[in-house]
């Protein structure tokens, strides 16, 4: 097999770092890694990844983009926190902190239009009927009113939809609502 060289290599990271905020690039280097999670952090929270308390970086899937961090108040970044974690765990198939996160009466509708309650959805994930491996949040757009607030963004998921992979983009609003001093993703 033909070697890269050290600048495809490179290359290479930085694009998949980019496109899928992937933690390795093809030979495994730590040092080119870590500067290329340092400039991704720079660019997408002004250099600090720990706002207020949030850790955006912990989310290893999740590709935020579009939005100065460092420009949103603490409320706004708890909602974007909040939509983070939610993107994390559909990626690992983690039911039960996708659970803590939703409702019990949301609908989740589908590009297709179906829609499925959230014990649909959830078993549909963690069986592998959907299967999300990264997804972006691009140019969220947060509205907090009180105790409701919502984001439009621009889903970017790289997945295996019910047999179906690839990468699929789509503009969407996701709803939530204060509960017991937790941001909780609620229905319209």
């Amino acid at each position: 097999m033909k070697k890269a060289s050290p600048l495809t290599v490179m290359l290479a990271a930085i694009l998949l770092l980019t496109a899928c905020n992937t933690q390795k690039d093809e030979t495994g280097s730590a040092a080119l890694v870590q500067s290329t999670e340092k400039a991704a952090a720079a660019k997408t929270a002004e250099g600090d990844p720990e706002l207020m308390g949030y850790d955006f970086k912990q989310f290893k899937n999740v590709n935020i983009t579009g939005i100065d961090l460092s420009s949103l108040g603490e409320e706004e970044l708890a909602i974007l926190y909040a939509q983070a974690r939610y993107c994390q765990a559909m990626t690992e198939a983690d039911i039960d902190s996708m659970r803590e996160l939703v409702s019990e009466d949301i609908v989740f509708t589908h590009m297709s239009g179906r829609q499925q309650t959230r014990e649909e959805y959830f078993a549909d994930i963690a069986d592998g009927s959907l299967n999300y491996f990264t997804i972006g949040i691009a140019d969220p757009v947060i509205k907090v009113d009180g105790d409701k607030a919502q984001i439009r963004y621009t889903s970017v998921l790289n997945a295996n939809a019910y047999g179906a992979r690839g990468t699929y983009r789509m503009k969407g609003t996701h709803y939530y609502e204060l509960r017991d001093d937790s941001w909780i993703a609620v229905g319209k």
